[in-house]
């Protein structure tokens, strides 16, 4: 079985879409996601961020870029400070330039 997981930007009432991030199936790599969950745009740097659940994550995807950059966890799972479990979430709190993650399975924020 193949997968893609993607994240499409669509673009005016022409329904036209742009993959964004991910496109080149299931996996580990900077080029790809393994169940992406909850994503935030991040305006001032021209990127998305994306919480990658199954790859214990956050990458920050810029415009126009084929690979992600890991900005949080990638460790592979687990509760040490710089490891997630299941990220599900991430919110940017522009007030005290801070980044904001759900970590579902370590239960803690």
């Amino acid at each position: 079985m193949h997968y893609s997981l993607i994240v499409q930007s669509y673009i005016g009432a022409a329904q036209h879409s742009n993959t964004v991030a991910g496109g080149y199936g299931l996996g580990n790599a900077n080029d790809e996601l393994c169940y992406p969950y909850g994503l935030v745009v991040d305006d001032d740097h021209q990127s998305i961020i994306i919480a990658d659940w199954g790859n214990h994550r956050i990458l920050q995807w810029k415009i126009n870029e084929t690979n992600g950059i890991v900005i949080a966890g990638g460790h592979n799972q687990g509760n040490a400070l710089n490891q997630l479990y299941c990220p599900t979430d991430v919110l940017i709190d522009k007030e005290t330039n801070s980044l904001i993650i759900c970590d579902r399975g370590n239960k803690r924020v």
